[in-house]
């Protein structure tokens, strides 16, 4: 039942009932038709609860045409549903009256469009200009290789004093204080059912696989990333790496390269540290809280480590380290001008080498997931 009708005088009194939807549509024209205006000279029409469709409105709009040539004059009880309404501008043409808008509101537009555009260039530029600084950096690392007196050990050795031995108290510590939170939480979770045991594992696969390499790889952004961007934005303003060019010396092969290659074999050996030290903290609250010996403990993590897990974090590490160096030592060759951009630009090294190493985090859990590591 799609339509009621009731006859009082000469007004035929209507209501739509239910859903008007195309499948229904031979069963809503069938209703339709048997209506009878003979002795009617007004239909009101209620349309309730229905629903209609854009179908169901043209059989609608079609009954109510028939309407009028029977000389019946029809009117809605209420407001006449949404999908008639909008059949009846659209076949009569209507266009709705455009919006005023003022010259202020005009500008502000403008400028909001302008903006976004700008900063869709700049971005841009970025990009491009990343990419040729990459490119810059491998011609000049592979310059190098042919001779160990361009690839600058002395150097090297020094970046790996700054950035790696020096570093090993404060990694080894975050990595000491995250490994003991990571046990505390579990135990309190995993207690509740009686799993202490697997606290253990939660500590050993997540200090091995995320937590050691990725708190590692921030700690060395926030350290050497702001330096490396410090030094060389420094030196830009002191006119040292115009000097550099001047007596023929590629500022990328003697400022870039030796940090890169510096960081590169610092930053696994760092991950290392963080994991043993990690471990070792989740020995020991897994011994203060669960009363867990230091053997069952070892027994339990050679049993939750896989043939991969440590690899897993292994292997990030040299990535993480490039895209920290990268990033540091292209602001630093991006600075000009005043000490205030250095400042802007060292905070900027530390923002996308944290971004970055992030997003490559990411990228490697979804890869290991794909590859079932």
């Amino acid at each position: 039942m799609f339509i009621t009708a009731r006859r009082s005088a000469d007004q035929l009194d209507l209501e739509l009932q239910g859903e008007w939807h195309a499948t229904q549509s031979a069963a809503i024209e069938a209703e339709l038709d048997a209506i009878d205006f003979s002795g009617a000279r007004r239909a009101r029409l209620a349309a309730g609860n229905s629903r209609l469709d854009l179908s169901g409105a043209w059989l609608l709009r079609g009954f109510l045409e028939r309407a009028r040539k029977a000389g019946v004059e029809p009117s809605f009880e209420g407001a006449e549903p949404s999908t008639l309404s909008l059949i009846e501008r659209t076949v009569s043409g209507e266009i709705p009256a455009p919006v005023s808008v003022s010259i202020g509101e005009r500008l502000n537009a403008e400028r909001a469009v302008g903006d976004i555009g700008r900063r869709a260039v700049r971005g841009w530029l970025s990009v491009l200009e990343g990419l040729g600084f990459g490119g810059r950096v491998s011609l000049a690392l592979l310059r190098a290789l042919g001779s160990l007196r361009r690839l600058r050990p002395t150097a090297i050795a020094r970046h790996i004093f700054d950035t790696g031995i020096t570093a090993i108290p404060i990694v080894s510590l975050v990595g000491f204080l995250i490994s003991v939170i990571l046990a505390y939480l579990g135990a309190e979770e995993l207690g509740r059912f009686g799993a202490n045991i697997f606290v253990v594992d939660l500590v050993t696969i997540g200090v091995l696989r995320e937590l050691g390499v990725l708190l590692t790889a921030i700690i060395v952004a926030g350290r050497s990333g702001s330096a490396f961007a410090a030094e060389i934005g420094a030196m830009q303003l002191n006119e040292e790496v115009d000097a550099l060019r001047a007596i023929g010396i590629d500022p990328i092969e003697a400022l870039v390269v030796p940090r890169i290659l510096a960081l590169l074999i610092v930053m696994p050996l760092l991950t290392v540290a963080a994991d043993l030290i990690g471990l070792a903290g989740g020995g020991l609250l897994c011994h203060a809280l669960l009363d867990m010996s230091l053997l069952q403990y070892l027994n339990r993590v050679q049993g939750a480590i896989a043939s991969t897990t440590f690899w897993v974090g292994i292997i990030k590490a040299p990535v993480f380290a490039g895209l920290i160096a990268g990033a540091g030592c292209a602001c630093g060759m991006r600075v000009r001008g005043s000490s205030r951009e250095l400042g802007r630009l060292t905070t900027l090294a530390v923002v996308v080498s944290i971004f970055s190493v992030i997003v490559a985090d990411a990228l490697f859990a979804v890869l290991f997931m794909k590859l079932d590591i």
